[in-house]
């Protein structure tokens, strides 16, 4: 019974010392108009503090979006940031000139042939080795469920590269030419 008052008297000794929760709070403007709610008054010489008179705040809202900002004016060189062969159209959009544009459907397309090329030759070597749905057992396969949980996970892995291969089929189709 000893133990058990114990921590019960601290814990009331505790609670009777600890200081009150009801601290201040400050609102302070600084010269830029910010608005900042604190709970110590500011320390810099631009800031007018007030205590705030509430019982209790709970919430603080949100401070209110910037409205948008007006669309930049158009100029006939490039702005930074953007590639030396484009310039801004009349809806703000970069415009690439053609000899830029076909470099890069260049460059696309040797990618996505050395994509394709990777994913037929991986193919290639899931289907060799699913051998017509009947792989040949491994040595840590003496439990035929691991068997079956493997020759799934080949099923699985062939379909899901047979969908790639055919997604980079579709997408270089549509390249221009």
């Amino acid at each position: 019974m000893q133990r058990c008052l114990t921590p019960i008297a601290l814990a009331l000794a505790l609670s009777v010392l600890a200081p009150p929760s009801n601290a201040q709070i400050w609102r302070c403007e600084g010269a830029n108009g910010v608005i900042e709610y604190s709970n110590a008054p500011g320390s810099g010489r631009d800031r007018n503090c007030r205590v705030v008179d509430l019982p209790q705040i709970t919430t603080v809202p949100a401070p209110k979006p910037a409205p948008p900002a007006a669309p930049a004016p158009r100029a006939s060189a490039a702005p930074p940031g953007q590639s030396p062969g484009s310039a801004a159209s009349s809806s703000g959009f970069p415009r690439v000139d053609s000899s830029a544009q076909r470099t890069r459907d260049q460059d696309r397309r040797r990618i996505l042939e050395d994509e394709l090329r990777r994913e037929e030759s991986r193919l290639a070597e899931l289907r060799t080795e699913f051998n017509g749905g009947e792989p040949e057992r491994r040595g840590d396969e003496r439990n035929f469920a691991r068997y079956q949980e493997r020759v799934q996970r080949l099923r699985d892995d062939i379909a899901r590269s047979e969908s790639a291969v055919a997604s980079l089929r579709r997408e270089m189709a549509a390249l221009r030419d």
